[in-house]
C-alpha cells in the first residue's frame, strides 16, 4: 500500500473524494477494466438534487456490496468526520435544508449542531482560505496551499461527539456519502486506510465506486450558481452557522 494521501478536496467530485484525509494509494496501475462493471448502465439526467443522492446512494451501495467485509463504514467510526474539506454550494444547500428538518424533528439536536457550526467558524475565521462574511473559499494557487494545512484535525460540526454519528446523515455532503469504498483518480486508487486491509490490488480495484462517471452533478451546480449568483466553494461549519 502507498501514503497517505493529505491534500484535501477542492474540486470534482472524484478528486474531492480521493483526497479525503484518511485514504490511502493502493496501486496506480490497475487497469478500470480490474472494475466489474455492474453498474454500467447510463443514469437519466437528474432534474433535482434528491434524484442525484438516489444515483449515487444507489452506486454507492453497489460498491458496498462487492466489497463486503473489506469495507469496515459502521456507525461510531468517524474518523473521515475530523479535517474541514471543501463542499459545493448544492452540498450547502442540502446540509442547511437538512437543519431545517432536524429543527422540526429534534429542536435541541438541531441547536446543538449550530451551535457547534458557530464555535468552529469563530476557531477557523483567523487562518480562514477565504471570505469569512461568505465562508466562500477562495481559489488562488496560494490559496489551495494554506488550505492543504488548514484545521486538519477540526471536528465537523454535523458529527455527535457523544455518539460519533453524524446529526445530519441524510444531508450530507456528496463527499462524505461516496467516502468507504475505493475510488480512482489521478494518483491511483484511494481506500480508507482502515479498510481493505490485507486486500490485493485486484481485489480493491473489483471494488472500485464511479464517483459520478456522467457529471451529473455539474449541471445542477451550475443552475444553482445561476440562480442564486453565487459561485464558489465552502466548509461545513460555514454552511450551518
Amino acid at each position: 500500500m502507498g501514503g497517505s494521501l493529505s491534500h484535501k478536496p477542492r474540486n470534482e467530485p472524484a478528486h474531492r473524494i480521493s483526497h479525503l484525509f484518511g485514504r490511502v494509494v493502493v496501486d496506480r496501475g490497475v487497469p478500470e477494466s480490474a472494475y466489474d462493471g455492474s453498474m454500467r448502465s447510463r443514469p437519466k439526467h437528474p432534474r433535482s438534487d434528491q434524484q442525484l443522492v438516489q444515483i449515487v446512494d444507489a452506486a454507492v451501495a453497489d460498491a458496498a456490496r462487492r466489497s463486503g467485509a473489506w469495507l469496515l463504514c459502521r456507525p461510531g467510526c468517524s474518523q473521515c468526520c475530523v479535517g474541514v474539506f471543501a463542499i459545493s454550494r448544492l452540498d450547502a444547500q442540502r446540509l442547511r435544508e437538512g437543519l431545517e428538518n432536524l429543527q422540526v424533528i429534534d429542536p435541541e439536536r438541531a441547536t446543538r449542531v449550530r451551535a457547534r457550526a458557530r464555535q468552529s467558524v469563530e476557531k477557523l475565521s483567523k487562518d480562514f482560505p477565504g471570505d469569512c462574511s461568505t465562508g466562500l473559499l477562495e481559489e488562488s494557487e496560494e490559496a489551495e496551499e494554506r488550505f492543504a494545512v488548514f484545521a486538519n484535525d477540526e471536528p465537523c460540526p454535523a458529527l455527535d461527539p457523544g455518539t460519533g454519528t453524524c446529526d445530519l446523515y441524510h444531508s450530507r455532503p456528496m463527499t462524505c456519502r461516496v467516502f468507504g469504498p475505493p475510488v480512482r483518480s489521478g494518483e491511483g486508487i484511494g481506500v480508507c486506510e482502515l479498510c481493505f486491509v490485507g486486500a490485493t490490488p485486484e481485489q480493491i480495484a473489483a471494488c472500485e465506486l464511479k464517483v459520478d462517471p456522467d457529471a451529473l452533478e455539474a449541471p445542477l451546480l451550475r443552475r444553482l450558481e445561476r440562480e442564486s449568483g453565487v459561485r464558489g466553494q465552502t466548509l461545513v461549519a460555514f454552511a450551518l452557522r
